[in-house]
C-alpha cells in the first residue's frame, strides 16, 4: 500500500465519519489524488463510504449502519447539543430542549427528524398526543457521541442557523 493511501486510511481511522471536503481541507493532498485512494481503499475493503444528507463520510468497515448514521449527525454542534441535553435529561418534551438550548423549535424539529430517522432519539406521544423525547439507544450513544466533535463549517452553519431562527423570531 502507498504512503499516501496508508495515511489517508489512518486518517479516516482516527475521524471515523469525516467527510469528504474536511478530508480534503485536513490533507496535503489534491482533491482528486484523495478520490483515487479512497476509491482504492474502498474497492480493497478498508473503508466505508456512506452518503448522509447531502454529504459523503467515510468510515473503518467496523461500524456498523446505525453507528455510520450516529457519527455523520454527531457532526453537527446542534445536533450534539440536543443529543448531551437527552442523555442529561432522559426524556423530556421537545419545548423544554429548544427553550433550554435555545434554538427555534423548527431548528430542533429539523434536528430531531433526522435523529428519529436514525432511531437515535425516539418520540413518543401519549394520550393527549403530547410527545416525549428520549434516547433510543443511550447505552450505545454517550460512547459513540465522544468519538466525534464538529468541524468548523458545520459549526458556522449552526450559529448562522441560530442567528437567522433568532432574528425571525422578532418578526410575527
Amino acid at each position: 500500500m502507498s504512503d499516501t493511501r496508508d495515511q489517508i486510511r489512518t486518517h479516516v481511522r482516527a475521524n471515523a465519519g469525516i467527510h469528504f471536503n474536511e478530508l480534503v481541507r485536513e490533507s496535503a493532498y489534491a482533491p482528486g489524488q484523495i478520490q483515487y485512494h479512497i476509491r482504492r481503499l474502498i474497492d480493497a475493503g478498508d473503508l466505508v463510504r456512506e452518503e448522509c444528507y447531502g454529504q459523503t463520510h467515510y468510515y473503518p468497515p467496523a461500524y456498523d449502519a446505525w453507528e455510520r448514521g450516529a457519527l455523520a449527525l454527531f457532526r453537527r454542534e446542534t445536533v450534539r447539543e440536543i443529543v448531551v441535553y437527552l442523555i442529561e435529561h432522559e426524556s423530556c418534551r421537545p419545548a423544554t430542549v429548544a427553550d433550554d438550548l435555545e434554538i427555534a423549535r423548527s431548528t430542533l424539529e429539523y434536528h430531531l427528524d433526522h435523529l428519529v430517522e436514525r432511531d437515535i432519539v425516539d418520540k413518543t406521544y401519549d394520550e393527549r398526543n403530547h410527545v416525549t423525547l428520549a434516547l433510543a439507544n443511550p447505552e450505545q450513544t454517550a460512547p459513540l457521541l465522544s468519538e466525534v466533535t464538529p468541524t468548523v463549517p458545520d459549526r458556522l452553519i449552526d450559529r448562522f442557523t441560530r442567528l437567522v431562527d433568532g432574528l425571525l423570531e422578532g418578526t410575527s
